[in-house]
């Protein structure tokens, strides 16, 4: 099977697990919130992912650049949605720390992948 570009990158394998990780502690929130921030903090978090594979098809650095761009604005949406889900208690302290060590490291990622198509 062909492997696509963006599937190499080790960011997106990361974004893909931070997704992965939200979709199974996202079904112990509570019901009423279906149509809240559990809907909200899934579709971000596939956007962080989404959007590093659709900035790996563009063919301009500086539009590359951008998609690594929005990915990171999204993954501080979702640092933002696992804060409020943390304060809400709808997490606790252990997984809320590994999701935040998560997004960390998904930012720096970001941050060099952007760096490199800027000055590529």
């Amino acid at each position: 099977m062909y492997v696509f570009s963006f599937e190499k990158l080790k960011v997106w394998q990361e974004a893909i697990d931070l997704s992965v990780e939200v979709y199974g502690i996202s079904k112990s929130f509570p019901v009423d919130e279906k149509y809240g921030i559990t809907s909200q903090l899934k579709r971000a978090t596939n956007s962080i992912a989404a959007n590093i594979a659709e900035g790996t098809s563009r063919i301009t650095n500086k539009d590359k650049a951008h998609f690594s761009t929005i990915a990171f604005s999204t993954t501080m949406e979702v640092l933002n949605h696992i804060i409020l889900c943390h304060k809400l208690k709808f997490i606790d302290e252990i997984v809320y720390n590994d999701i935040r060590q998560r997004i960390y490291k998904i930012s720096n990622m970001l941050n060099a992948l952007r760096k490199s198509q800027l000055n590529s």
